[in-house]
C-alpha cells in the first residue's frame, strides 16, 4: 500500500509539473496560446499588415513566388514571418484601425500562431513625430481627463481582444512620440500645439503630461495582459543624440516600460542629391546604439519599423542582413518588423514596401533564413 500510495503521489506531481509547463504559460511559447495570454517568440520576424483589410476591400489581391493567390497574413507566415504588427486609432471616420477592424486581423495572426503587436497611437489618425493629434472626442479634456482616458480606451480594446482569446505579445504605448503623445489640436493637416495645460509635450529637460499619460496607458496594459511587454517606441534609431536625450528624460521621470522600439528608415529620398542616399551609415549607426541603448538603460531593443525604397529591393535585402548579422549574438535584441511590405506605390501609394505586382521581392528573403 505504501509503495502504490507513493506511486500516486508521484504521478499527481509529474501532471502537475507538466501542467505547469505547458507553452504559453512562461512568456517564452512559438505560438499563442489561445486563452488570452501572451506569448513572445525569442526574436520576431514582423511585418506591420495595419492596411490589410483596406486594402482587400479596395480589391488587392496577394501572391507567393509561384503566383498562388493567398490571403497576405497567411503569406507573410509562408515566407518567414512569425510575427505582426497592427495600430489602433481610436476613432477613425474610415472605420479602419478601429478596435473592431484590429479584431478581424488579430483573429487571422492567432489562427496562425503568430505573435501579436499592438500599437496604440492614441489619435483619430496617424500619430507620428510631426503630428500627436488629440482624439476629437478627447479635446475639451484635462490632463486628468486624457490620462484617464487613455487608460480607458487602452483597457477596451484589449479586454476585446483577451475577451476573444487573442494573444498579445507586445503594446506600444504612443507610436514615435520623440515630440510627446497627445500634443496637437485640429486636423492632419492643420493642427496646432494644444494648450500647455494638457499637452503631452516632451521639449528640452521637460517631458509636460507626457509620463502622466505614458504610464496610465502602460499601467491599463499590465491590467490586462499582464505579461505582455510595454514598448516605447521613438523614430529616428540611428540619432543616438536623441534617444539618450529623450530616454534620460523618461528614467529622471519615472517611466514605466519594459521594451525600447525604434523606428529605422535609413534611404529617404533626398533632394539635394536628386536619389536616395546609401543606406549603410544610418543602418550601421542604428545597429551601434542597439547595444547603447540595452547598455545604458537595461532594457531589451527592438526594432518596431523599418523600411526601405521599394525600387532598390536588392538594397533592402542588404541592410536586412546587415542588421541581422551585426545582432545575432544579442539576446537583448529581440526583433525587427518590416512597416507595411505588403504595400505598392501603384496600389496605394506607400513607396517603402517589398512587393511588386502582388509578389513579395528579395527585399523580405533575409526574414526566411
Amino acid at each position: 500500500m505504501k509503495n502504490i500510495f507513493r506511486l500516486s503521489c508521484l504521478s499527481a506531481i509529474i501532471m502537475l509539473l507538466s501542467v505547469s509547463c505547458e507553452p504559453g504559460d512562461n512568456g517564452g511559447g512559438s505560438g499563442g496560446s489561445g486563452d488570452g495570454g501572451s506569448t513572445e517568440v525569442a526574436f520576431a520576424k514582423g511585418a506591420d499588415l495595419g492596411w490589410i483589410t483596406e486594402m482587400e476591400a479596395k480589391g488587392y489581391k496577394f501572391y507567393n513566388a509561384s503566383g498562388v493567390e493567398k490571403e497576405c497574413t497567411a503569406l507573410m507566415k509562408e515566407i518567414g514571418f512569425n510575427s505582426v504588427r497592427y495600430r489602433v486609432w481610436v476613432n477613425p471616420s474610415s472605420g479602419y484601425n478601429n478596435m473592431n477592424d484590429v479584431l478581424q486581423k488579430c483573429k487571422r495572426a492567432q489562427a496562425l500562431g503568430m505573435q501579436i503587436m499592438i500599437d496604440f497611437h492614441y489619435s483619430d489618425t496617424w500619430a507620428d513625430p510631426g503630428k500627436q493629434i488629440i482624439p476629437a472626442a478627447w479635446q475639451s479634456m484635462d490632463a486628468g481627463g486624457i490620462a484617464a482616458a487613455v487608460n480607458s480606451h487602452t483597457r477596451s480594446v484589449l479586454q476585446t481582444l483577451k475577451n476573444n482569446k487573442i494573444d498579445v505579445a507586445w503594446v506600444q504605448v504612443g507610436n514615435e512620440v520623440r515630440p510627446g503623445m497627445l500634443v496637437h489640436t485640429g486636423t492632419e493637416s492643420s493642427h496646432k500645439e494644444a494648450p500647455e495645460s494638457i499637452s503631452g509635450k516632451v521639449s528640452g529637460n521637460s517631458v509636460g503630461h507626457f509620463v502622466e499619460y505614458f504610464n496610465s496607458g502602460a499601467s491599463a496594459v499590465k491590467a490586462v495582459y499582464p505579461d505582455a511587454r510595454v514598448i516605447l517606441h521613438l523614430d529616428n534609431g540611428w540619432d543616438s543624440g536623441m534617444l539618450t536625450w529623450f530616454l534620460d528624460l523618461m528614467k529622471k521621470n519615472e517611466a514605466k516600460y519594459d521594451m525600447i522600439g525604434l523606428s529605422l528608415y535609413p534611404s529617404y529620398w533626398d533632394t539635394s542629391i536628386g536619389g536616395y542616399p546609401d543606406w549603410s551609415t544610418k543602418t550601421k549607426q542604428c545597429v551601434e546604439n542597439l547595444t547603447t541603448l540595452h547598455s545604458r538603460y537595461n532594457k531589451p531593443v527592438m526594432i518596431v519599423e523599418f523600411g526601405m525604397p521599394a525600387s532598390e529591393p536588392a538594397k533592402a535585402k542588404a541592410a536586412l542582413q546587415y542588421v541581422l548579422q551585426s545582432t545575432t549574438s544579442n539576446d537583448w535584441f529581440k526583433g525587427i518588423f518590416y512597416w507595411e511590405p505588403e504595400s505598392e506605390k501603384a496600389r496605394n501609394g506607400y513607396d517603402y514596401g517589398a512587393f511588386a505586382d502582388g509578389k513579395p521581392t528579395i527585399a523580405l528573403s533575409p526574414f526566411s533564413d
